[in-house]
């Protein structure tokens, strides 16, 4: 019978050697470890159980894990089959937890994404869900646990959070559902369990003598002059804050005037065409000399291989005085629409210059050709004005 002191002070030898305790069970030690084995008879054949290495695996484990073998035999079962069987069970169940299944879709599904979409998808998941359901075999969750943890998070207040959460939630569970890993997706028997969110729209500024207001204190911007030209070009083109500072120069076309955003940037997926006016080709022959030779027209500080940061235009907007219910980068975009609306222009050219869906493919790639001429016109119009509202505001100052 072995102790504890004859296991610790068994030294290793030239050759492997085994110290036998009884039952089968013996310590082999050999130059690199000393391991736990068990010889036993199965079907009149000699076997060998693996048991554990030591010291990880004790001598009081080990012999508990050897009368487990020997019950097993009793009951005619192979223990070194039933070790492999056990191993194989929990592989399956690590490879069907629900972090393991969310980070398999999100790998599939960020290729799709822009970067930021994907960080934060993939934060959400790390910090709201992954603590509590993360470990847990996607199969088994039902919706009352998945509800709790929503209801932390809205124990902090972030209502819309809960709300986002749970959808990109559904999306891990549908797909496990589609590569058979789960059965339903609890997060549907949720909907109304949540505290509602008001639709909010982007804060923007509409009134014209606002407007105005705002375009002097961007023509006046003292920071960064890759900035300035950012802030100066985005109430021209009114694109979104994401394809504005992912802008590149190998989009621009001078000679006719346009910028071409290659669909892969864009929210729909389909290319988009921004007619450039004067003035907005004027902000772009400003910044050539500085950013002309990189990548990205708006580079960022760091890096200029890197777009500018997505926080930059509003941070600038809250430096130059509007706070964030004032105005946003985003917000460019509803001042050209409520202004452009109220001037009279035609509401199909106003959103597909905004590139909002559109439903029909056929009649997009209609509109697409049939409104381009029409577009040209609005954007100079429009480019026109602002430049009329920015001069309003230094005459009336």
């Amino acid at each position: 019978m072995l102790t504890d002191v004859a296991v610790r002070n068994a030294k290793p030898a030239d050759k492997p050697y085994k110290l036998t305790h009884g039952d089968g069970l013996y310590l082999l030690v050999t130059p690199t470890g000393k391991y736990w084995r068990m010889n036993y008879r199965y079907m009149s054949k000699q076997k060998t159980l693996s048991i554990g290495v030591y010291p990880k695996v004790t001598l009081s484990s080990a012999k508990k894990k050897c009368a487990e073998a020997r019950e097993l035999l009793a009951k005619d079962v192979d223990p070194s089959l039933a070790k492999a069987v056990s191993k194989q069970v929990k592989k399956h169940a690590q490879e069907n937890t629900f972090k393991a299944i969310a980070l398999e879709w999100h790998a599939k599904q960020s290729t799709k994404w822009a970067e930021s979409t994907a960080h934060n998808i993939k934060r959400c998941l790390e910090l709201d869900i992954y603590p509590w359901l993360g470990g847990r075999p996607i199969k088994d969750i039902a919706a009352p646990e998945l509800l709790a943890v929503l209801r932390k998070i809205e124990g902090r207040g972030a209502y819309e959070k809960a709300q986002r959460t749970r959808e990109y939630v559904g999306r891990v569970f549908r797909y496990a559902i589609q590569t058979g890993r789960a059965e339903r997706d609890p997060s549907g028997d949720l909907r109304g369990a949540l505290t509602p969110v008001k639709a909010k729209h982007h804060a923007s500024i509409t009134d014209p003598k606002a407007v105005g207001e705002l375009l002097r204190a961007i023509n006046g911007f003292q920071g960064s002059f890759v900035t300035r030209c950012a802030l100066q070009l985005a109430p021209l083109v009114f694109v979104r804050p994401g394809e504005l500072r992912h802008a590149e120069w190998s989009e621009i076309d001078f000679n006719k005037k346009e910028w071409r955003i290659p669909g892969y940037k864009m929210k729909m997926k389909e290319q988009h065409v921004v007619p450039l006016s004067r003035q907005a080709v004027e902000v772009l022959e400003a910044i050539q000399p500085l950013t002309g030779n990189g990548k990205f027209i708006y580079p960022g500080v760091r890096s200029a291989d890197r777009p500018m940061s997505e926080n930059t235009i509003n941070a600038a907007l809250r430096r130059m005085g509007y706070e964030k219910d004032e105005m946003t980068g985003h917000g460019f975009r509803s001042m050209a629409s409520t202004l452009l609306h109220e001037h009279g222009w035609p509401h199909e050219v106003i959103e597909r210059q905004l590139a909002h869906s559109d439903r029909n493919k056929i009649a997009a790639a209609y509109n697409h050709a049939e409104h381009l001429p029409k577009r040209r016109e609005m954007m100079q119009w429009w480019a026109d004005y602002l430049t009329e509202l920015a001069a309003s505001a230094r005459t009336s100052n």
